[in-house]
């Protein structure tokens, strides 16, 4: 009895414990259901290229809607390269939504490549797709059916003509814009212009005017018009003109009663020899043509033709009773003239000045708001730095290995002095371009440690020892700013990698440079520093940055260095 309820107590045990192992189950079931309902697959369209084609690479997500999907981003397809990556598709299937991603991929080296697994994120837990086998084609080339040629020889290639073109299309701008204001000059200013009719007449004598003037009004048709006013007004102006310049400066302005009053009283002093009969003709005249203009007199035409023959005979007794102008007179008469045409010539050349410095004001405003003021003002006078930066840059290789760079001027090779404890380890060729007036220095250095006879090829150096070496040389290139008479010395250094791969240390920094006592500049520089087994290469770059031009030229020289690595190894080997 008792073993019986023993056994019974067993099993009721043994049946918790088996509820308990079903629960647990039970739970993880619906764990792994729930983790397992996202589903990530991946595809290429694919297997083998040709160098340079593209593969699609498809990864495929099927996930809740709610749920935050990350596909991988960047160059994460090493070693194939990510051309593209197109926009994410998304399609709803069932309850759950399917999201599809395609990266154009591909490789230029020939090979077989293994695309890695690509990490995808969803709802923070991390999904693996497969990797995928790629196998990169070389392109086969028939020579049965495509002819092999010599390799053609080098020739030179004339430079571009646009910025020839530009050049001589300013320059006619320049000749026409110039041309132009010379014309304009010269057709307003300097030009002897036509003289008019009224001009010519006031250049006469007054004697020849009065005359021509006689004549004109009896070419005018105002007597056969009836326009007796009119006639009579012009042939008292003429002779009132005559007096007023050669016997009274105040006849025309006189009444005519004043004008005869004046005309005997220099009568009387002698002053003028005109006959008493010749005033008598002069006042008759006048007082008719009063009578005429301010009431309304009508004189015949036969009376009228003879009052003017009166005038024209009073005219010539004037001119024959004055004097001949005295030699003096004539004289000061010629200096006269002579100085209103200094006058005139002297408001020309004003003129001239004053349109000069306005158009050449104007022409610098124009180029200095469209280029700058500083940078006109350096093309007119001339700027060192700006000469070089716009020169004829020289792109070369200097030492062995070679160092390519292109500097605006060629650099030279300089006598090196190695300590005599040295010469038989190292051989060093230095090349340098220094400007004293702008502060460009330049410099490219390469070192070659000869191997010691007998021992063969020196021990291979680790990459720490590059870089004491390469710490140790900054160090000693800083020290020698110092001796130079640099202060201030700030220093940074960096990683620094040209544009084909090769990888060396930069340091950079500013400095103040002691020019005399009293005179302290501002200066940077840069050290590029790299080292192969052999050798130790080297760029030197300093200038003054009290410039404007000089930070360009700086980058058009690092942007430009190369080393040629395959070289630098196979020196090693």
């Amino acid at each position: 009895m008792q073993n019986n309820i023993s056994i019974r107590s067993i099993d009721t045990k043994g049946c918790h414990q088996r509820s308990i192992i079903f629960s647990l189950f039970s739970v993880l079931f619906f764990l792994g259901a729930f983790v397992s309902s996202a589903q990530v697959t991946s595809k290429i369209d694919t297997t083998q290229i040709r160098i340079g084609e593209q593969i699609n690479y498809k990864i495929n997500v099927e996930a809740d809607s709610t749920s935050l999907v990350v596909f991988p981003e960047g160059q994460t397809f090493m070693p194939l390269e990510s051309v593209e990556a197109l926009k994410i598709d998304t399609t709803k299937r069932d309850s759950k939504f399917l999201l599809s991603r395609i990266y154009k991929l591909t490789q230029f080296d020939s090979g077989v490549y293994t695309i890695p697994r690509q990490k995808i994120i969803i709802d923070e837990k991390p999904f693996f797709t497969d990797s995928l086998k790629v196998v990169v084609n070389t392109i086969e080339v028939d020579t049965t059916k495509q002819k092999l040629y010599d390799i053609k020889p080098i020739i030179e290639v004339e430079e571009s003509g646009n910025g020839r073109l530009q050049f001589i299309l300013g320059v006619i701008a320049s000749i026409a814009l110039i041309a132009l204001a010379a014309f304009l000059l010269y057709w307003f200013v300097w030009r002897k212009k036509p003289l008019t009719e009224e001009e010519e007449i006031a250049l006469l004598p007054p004697y020849d005017r009065a005359k021509l003037a006689i004549k004109k009004l009896d070419e005018s048709q105002f007597l056969m018009r009836a326009e007796v006013k009119e006639y009579y007004s012009e042939l008292t102006f003429i002779i009132r003109k005559y007096l007023d310049e050669k016997v009274y400066d105040r006849a025309l302005e006189s009444t005519t009663a004043e004008l005869i009053n004046r005309l005997n009283l220099l009568k009387d002093g002698n002053q003028i020899p005109l006959s008493k009969e010749t005033i008598l003709h002069i006042e008759s005249i006048l007082q008719r043509a009063d009578l005429v203009k301010f009431a309304k007199s009508a004189p015949d035409t036969a009376l009228a033709e003879m009052d003017k023959l009166t005038i024209d005979k009073a005219i010539d007794n004037v001119k024959v009773s004055l004097p001949e102008p005295s030699e003096e007179e004539k004289l000061l008469d010629q200096k006269y003239k002579e100085a209103q045409e200094r006058k005139k010539k002297r408001r020309k050349i004003w003129i001239t000045v004053a349109a000069s410095l306005f158009l050449i004001v104007a022409t610098f405003v124009g180029f200095g708001m469209k280029y700058g003021f500083g940078y006109v003002k350096d093309t007119i006078i001339g700027h060192e730095s700006k000469e070089l930066l716009e020169g004829n840059w020289v792109e070369s290789a200097y030492g062995y290995p070679p160092i390519f760079i292109e500097t605006p001027e060629v650099l030279k090779r300089e006598e090196v002095e190695v300590p005599e404890e040295y010469k038989d380890k190292i051989n060093t060729s230095v090349f340098r371009y220094l400007s004293k007036k702008s502060g460009l220095d330049i410099q490219v250095s390469t070192t070659t440690f000869k191997t010691t006879e007998g021992q063969g090829q020196p021990k291979e150096m680790t990459d720490d020892e590059k870089a004491q070496d390469l710490q140790k040389t900054s160090e000693t290139y800083l020290k020698q700013l110092e001796s130079q008479g640099a202060k201030d010395i700030t220093v940074k250094r960096e990683k620094f990698t040209t544009p084909n791969g090769a990888e060396g240390v930069k340091t950079y920094g500013t400095m103040n440079l002691a020019l005399s006592e009293e005179d302290i500049v501002p200066a940077k520089y840069n050290l590029f520093l790299f080292r192969a087994e052999n050798v130790r290469q080297q760029i030197i770059l300093s200038w003054r940055t009290d410039d404007n031009y000089i930070d360009d030229i700086i980058e058009r020289i690092v942007d430009s260095i190369e080393l040629k690595l395959d070289e630098v190894e196979e020196k090693e080997n």
